[in-house]
């Protein structure tokens, strides 16, 4: 199974309720962030795709019919080239309610996490995710509120630049269903779209 359809939007632009709307419309399973813990031995491989090595990108995928969210939305190009049948979606938020929530969530959980008695399976995540999110994507200055949001308005903006429009949906969650089915060529499903991993939800997960 190649992927069908490619997340380029950062964490916490709603990713995680897309993976849930993604796998209802039948693109699933969907690779997130999440999957990472079910899956020890990828962070490995992810980071080795970030230092710019050679990647068995179908095997890592394997099984998977579309991926979301860190650390996938850090090769959007790659994914974007390598599968070139598949939609590329850009999740968005406001940016400056997109920096608090990825504040007050993921940054808190990667800094911390060394500070804590995690599992193995979760230790490896989060060093990964500190390495790709943290250090690659933010250059070790997400704590500079102008800077952060900063390379979150250029990444965006270079993914309208780079994918051609007929096979990109610039999308934020609160429009629901409506132009993700479209985009995909789905029927509309007749149930409320998911909204998961609040604020308050992911905070209560890394409660110590």
């Amino acid at each position: 199974m190649a992927l069908q359809v490619i997340g380029a939007g950062f964490g916490r632009t709603g990713t995680l309720s897309l993976k849930v709307a993604l796998e209802r419309l039948g693109f699933g399973p969907c690779y997130h962030m999440v999957e990472v813990v079910r899956r020890p031995e990828h962070a490995l491989l992810w980071r080795a795709a970030a230092k710019g090595d050679v990647i068995d990108w179908d095997g890592l995928f394997e099984g998977y019919a579309a991926s979301v969210d860190w650390p996938g939305c850090h090769f959007w190009r790659e994914l974007s080239e390598r599968y070139p049948d598949a939609r590329v979606l850009l999740s968005l938020r406001d940016p400056e309610r997109w920096y608090q929530s990825a504040h007050d969530t993921i940054y808190q959980a990667m800094r911390d996490a060394d500070s804590r008695d995690l599992p193995p399976a979760v230790s490896a995540q989060a060093r990964m995710a500190r390495e790709i999110v943290l250090e690659r994507t933010f250059g070790g200055r997400f704590e500079d509120r102008a800077h952060a949001i900063g390379v979150y308005e250029r990444h965006n903006q270079s993914v309208r630049e780079a994918i051609a429009p007929e096979r990109l949906l610039v999308y934020e969650a609160a429009q629901g269903w409506e132009p993700l089915a479209r985009f995909l060529g789905c029927p509309v499903p007749d149930e409320p779209f998911p909204r998961v991993n609040t604020r308050e939800q992911f905070q209560n997960r890394f409660q110590p």
